[in-house]
């Protein structure tokens, strides 16, 4: 995770600490991880982080100098990021975009209905879907990818849209998790979803043209994002 330990959104169902602003970011940071990576020879990464609603460009060039130094070092890596939305502004977007990560996230978290009750009131529904379409729209060799927790308060019906939703904005790959308390000021955990129904989710998800459905009660967004299937994916893509 890049940017600091500290998010300047609150969104309900997360545990990281928040604060406005946060903390002044290390410049010297995509070097740093670079050289890590290099040392522990990966092959494959996650590069996330918090919101920076503090910082003008709200921390994209920097997502693009810790994926472009990841590449000096290693040119056969692949590269996933987990991105913040940005506040839906194309040209930050677009910063990590023209980085060429190879699979590019951002997560709805939840179905429509929820998204006030559950996310920071800066971030929305729609704003997410645009942000995965825009991705798709300006460069079809990024794979793009978003994740969903269950036990919210959700209805089967309401999960099978938010599925379509993502289809549209022609998503590669989802993940469904369950979504488990931090502790009792965040948002109340409603249900324990049935492993049938998870299959179930990810049987559906498959039909409704997915490249790949991870859905598990265990599962969380970088879920095995390395696993072989995604890997070959990637490289015969």
């Amino acid at each position: 995770m890049i940017l600091g330990d500290t998010c300047t959104r609150a969104c309900k169902f997360c545990a990281v600490k928040t604060s406005f602003p946060a903390k002044l970011i290390d410049k010297d940071e995509p070097r740093k991880i670079a050289n890590v990576i290099k040392k522990w020879n990966l092959n494959y990464i996650v590069i996330t982080s918090v919101d920076r609603d503090d910082l003008i460009d709200q921390g994209s060039n920097h997502f693009a100098d810790c994926i472009k130094a990841v590449k000096e070092q290693n040119s056969k890596i692949i590269i996933e990021v987990l991105i913040p939305d940005f506040k839906g502004q194309k040209e930050l977007i677009m910063k990590v975009i023209d980085a060429k990560p190879n699979v590019i996230g951002h997560n709805i978290e939840t179905v429509e209905r929820l998204q006030r009750y559950v996310r920071d009131p800066r971030a929305n529904y729609h704003q997410s879907l645009k942000v995965l379409k825009y991705v798709k729209q300006e460069n079809s060799e990024i794979f793009t990818k978003s994740s969903i927790m269950l036990g919210l308060g959700e209805t089967y019906e309401e999960v099978i849209q938010a599925m379509k939703d993502l289809r549209s904005s022609d998503v590669d790959f989802l993940t469904l998790g369950q979504y488990l308390r931090p502790s009792l000021k965040h948002v109340e955990l409603k249900e324990y979803i049935s492993p049938d129904k998870f299959n179930n989710y990810k049987k559906i998800g498959e039909e409704l043209g997915f490249l790949y459905v991870a859905s598990g009660p265990f599962v969380r967004s970088s879920y095995k994002a390395g696993e072989y299937f995604i890997k070959s994916l990637i490289k015969n893509g």
